[in-house]
């Protein structure tokens, strides 16, 4: 399993450009994002980057201090280079702009995991956050923190789960075991996109109505937005 080694994400410690031809972190960032489509979360390595771009390893390392900020940098590109997003962001209202980040997290399967190891902390994660917070707030949400970061951890967990969708159709329930499922499992459609809009709406409602001030509800002060 991978598993970041340093909880401190590129955007706390971008390094200095000393040299007039180092890698462009844009590259870097767009590189890393086109690996992670091809090959999933195996596929980012300093030495796939450095291959792609025609650079040697170590010239990397003048930009990014090990394969976590390439994660960082390729997982802020991805969401930035998302056309879909990008106007979800600047003019979507809160439901619109969640089914297109679920979208895009569900058409780039790696990206769940990813900010599952850290917060992401980009520029484009950073818009993304601010205007669900904006929205919230302008809904008349108590903690439109809270709110936020119940309804993206909604998001990323039914984007991790969807591919597994056709399964949960096919595999057999034992009744003897479970009536009660087994009998519904035969009825229900297993319509992914239709769970997440029902449940994308009840959560909003409650967020709307509920204040975690005190901490004690989801994230309280504890977690970044994702």
């Amino acid at each position: 399993m991978f598993v970041y080694a340093d909880p401190v994400s590129y955007w706390d410690h971008r390094k200095p450009v000393h040299r007039t031809r180092a890698v462009d972190t844009d590259e870097i960032g767009r590189t890393a994002a086109a690996l992670l489509d091809e090959g999933g979360l195996r596929a980012l390595t300093v030495r796939a980057v450095a291959g792609r771009l025609n650079v040697a390893p170590a010239s990397l390392y003048s930009r990014v201090s090990s394969v976590d900020d390439l994660f960082d940098l390729g997982l802020d590109h991805a969401l930035g280079a998302d056309p879909a997003m990008r106007h979800a962001v600047d003019t979507c209202e809160l439901t619109d702009l969640m089914l297109a980040y679920h979208a895009h997290l569900t058409r780039h399967g790696w990206a769940c995991p990813v900010i599952g190891m850290r917060a992401p902390r980009g520029p484009h994660y950073l818009r993304l956050s601010e205007r669900m917070i904006a929205l919230l707030d302008e809904l008349g949400a108590p903690d439109p923190l809270s709110a936020a970061y119940t309804l993206a951890s909604f998001t990323l967990g039914s984007a991790l789960t969807q591919p597994m969708a056709p399964s949960e159709r096919a595999a057999p329930v034992d009744a003897e075991i479970a009536r009660r499922y087994a009998r519904l499992h035969a009825e229900h459609p297993v319509d992914t996109d239709a769970v997440f809009r029902s449940g994308l709406t009840a959560l909003t409602g409650t967020a709307l109505t509920r204040d975690d001030t005190d901490g004690a509800g989801h994230g309280g002060a504890r977690q970044g937005p994702r």
